[in-house]
């Protein structure tokens, strides 16, 4: 409380200020999060050499707050600050369409990933059935992989069980990918005012290839079995025809106008000098002499 007041009150110049001190430890904690998350898509080692730094990090910075904060003392230095200006009216900016700051006018709404998503999870089937009846002569397989072989325990299961008709897999498998597939169109259909002018390109190419290297890293660990039996080049060509026709159903749906390009007080409708469009009759001072 004493330290709260007596820096509301100011100090003098030659005097010094009670301040946190500066710690480095919290770049090194997120260094060991980004290093151990991208261990996922290329070797152990390197989410192993993450969770080393993310130990450190939080020891390190833990140690410099707890039981009590670490602070220092900061010279203080006054300066005088002059404002000046050479303008004598408050000069209007005139808000059109070409002002915006970083992002577009125009972007594709939510719900146009959700119908890419659905689109595409209809049209990868047919790659998945093929890759059946080509490598293992039943359209059942895929079907079982995921509805049988891809759910709890299946170290037991031959391949010979998995190329029959299950119905207990089958609707297993179904309710895998419709939710999946509504899953994913729902995070593309976030992510698109990232990329609006490339919706084909983000969800053809860049999201498949990410999102199969994350499930080629993690799936010996999360079921062995099915990764033992999953054919990856198969599996590329039915996410990249996924994301093509995701991406093409998406970009045939119209934009919406987006105003979140504009000063926040002109989003909220709040007239203010300089964000706003003047009225008609409304203009700049003007003295009484120039009447």
């Amino acid at each position: 409380m004493a330290e709260t007041a007596q820096s509301k009150t100011g100090a003098a110049h030659g005097e010094t200020i009670h301040l946190p001190a500066p710690t480095a430890w919290p770049i090194v904690l997120a260094f060991g999060c980004t290093m151990a998350a991208g261990g996922l898509v290329t070797s152990l080692w390197v989410t192993a050499f993450g969770a080393v730094l993310m130990v450190a990090g939080c020891v390190g910075w833990f140690r410099q707050v707890l039981p009590h904060e670490e602070h220092e003392e900061v010279p203080v230095i006054a300066q005088a600050v002059t404002i000046t200006t050479t303008r004598h009216v408050v000069r209007r900016l005139q808000i059109g369409p070409e002002h915006r700051a970083h992002l577009p006018v125009e972007t594709y709404p939510i719900t146009s990933g959700i119908k890419g998503g659905i689109a595409g999870g209809i049209a990868m089937i047919f790659p998945a059935l093929a890759y059946g009846l080509i490598a293992q002569h039943s359209i059942w397989y895929p079907v079982n992989l995921l509805g049988g072989a891809g759910v709890g325990p299946s170290a037991h299961i031959t391949t010979a069980e998995i190329a029959t008709f299950h119905w207990s897999w089958l609707v297993v498998a179904i309710v895998i990918h419709s939710v999946t597939c509504l899953l994913v169109g729902l995070l593309y259909g976030a992510m698109l005012p990232m990329l609006p002018q490339r919706p084909v390109l983000l969800g053809g190419i860049l999201a498949p290839l990410l999102w199969t290297g994350l499930l080629h890293s993690t799936m010996g660990i999360i079921n062995p079995a099915l990764d033992a039996r999953i054919q990856w080049g198969w599996f590329v060509v039915s996410q990249v025809t996924f994301g093509v026709v995701a991406g093409l159903v998406v970009a045939r749906e119209g934009k919406i106008r987006t105003s979140r390009g504009l000063p926040f007080f002109a989003r909220m409708g709040i007239e203010a000098p300089g964000l706003m469009e003047s009225h008609p009759d409304a203009g700049p001072p003007v003295d009484k002499e120039q009447r």
